[in-house]
């Protein structure tokens, strides 16, 4: 589960390496990974001065190298992204050309140096048979039991990230020629991708929404306090991730983590045609989609009548 909990600091004094620099260019989930990793590099130089010197992310990349256990993916990101903003502050006249260049000269560690770290992909794979027990599971007796019904149905069948569901509002849901879909701006994208929504899922929302007892823009609302007082407010990326693990240790499955709903819904889809998943699943390269949401196991008998 992601580190969720991090304080982040006052935007810099040097407008070089404030994050905000990138607003408009990524979407507010990516930028808020920008502005966490930033914060952990600004935090190790201790001042701006030593921060604006490109010898100080070589020193931070040989920090995380020797002193840390992230994976060198990890690690890469964080340098880019340091890298990225000193790129776009010189371009926006921030910083010098020249200083921006001696950033992006710094580079990545190499992977296979520190394959020892990486950990194996837990892709739990989900059967539409468990799939239909986990959405089933939430208690529709509860309040709380209507909200967790309706997120589980829209991230069983839109495909979206967890940080897409969360901050949806009722805007964001469509309706055209008797199906539904959502509206979502994701990762890298800068204008709204439109995904599938059941009808089920659809259904499940509107029962939600006609139960609470607060008026919000947001469709899932979080819970106060032990008592579970509903508010106004969205729901909190952490407190869908435990929704996702209770109800999976409830109907007996292991691991099972928000994004595999999205990994579902594309597998699924890919199983009739790849262009769907790509869609659905807002990626630019049919590569990735391919990479990550298609079944690569061989069924017997493909060969059989091949002549």
């Amino acid at each position: 589960m992601p580190d969720l909990t991090l304080t982040l600091p006052p935007p810099p004094a040097h407008r070089g390496l404030d994050p905000g620099l990138l607003t408009g260019q990524l979407a507010p989930a990516s930028l808020l990974g920008y502005r966490r990793d930033v914060a952990l590099y600004l935090r190790f130089c201790a001042d701006l001065q030593t921060a604006l010197e490109a010898t100080s992310l070589a020193r931070w990349r040989t920090h995380l190298a020797q002193q840390t256990a992230l994976s060198p993916h990890t690690i890469n990101r964080r340098l880019a992204a340091v890298k990225r903003l000193l790129q776009e502050a010189a371009a926006q006249g921030y910083v010098e050309v020249t200083t921006a260049e001696a950033f992006q000269r710094v580079a990545g560690v190499q992977v296979t140096a520190l394959r020892h770290r990486l950990k194996a992909t837990a892709r739990t794979r989900l059967t539409p048979g468990q799939m239909r027990q986990l959405c089933d599971a939430p208690d529709r007796t509860t309040l709380l039991g209507w909200r967790d019904r309706a997120l589980l149905h829209t991230l069983a069948t839109s495909g979206c990230r967890v940080s897409e569901v969360v901050t949806l509002t009722t805007a964001q849901l469509l309706s055209r020629d008797g199906s539904f879909f959502l509206a979502v701006l994701g990762k890298h994208q800068t204008e709204r991708r439109t995904t599938p929504l059941s009808h089920e899922a659809y259904a499940s929302i509107q029962a939600w929404l006609a139960r609470r007892p607060v008026e919000s823009v947001y469709v899932f609302t979080s819970f106060a306090g032990k008592g579970h007082r509903p508010t106004a407010r969205p729901m909190h990326l952490s407190a869908a991730w435990r929704a996702v693990q209770r109800y999976a240790q409830r109907v007996g499955l292991a691991h099972v983590k928000p994004h595999d709903f999205r990994r579902f819904v594309g597998t699924e889809l890919a199983r009739h045609d790849i262009r769907l998943a790509q869609k659905a699943l807002g990626h630019k390269r049919i590569e990735t989609t391919a990479r990550h949401y298609v079944l690569d196991e061989l069924a017997g008998g493909l060969t059989d009548h091949l002549y």
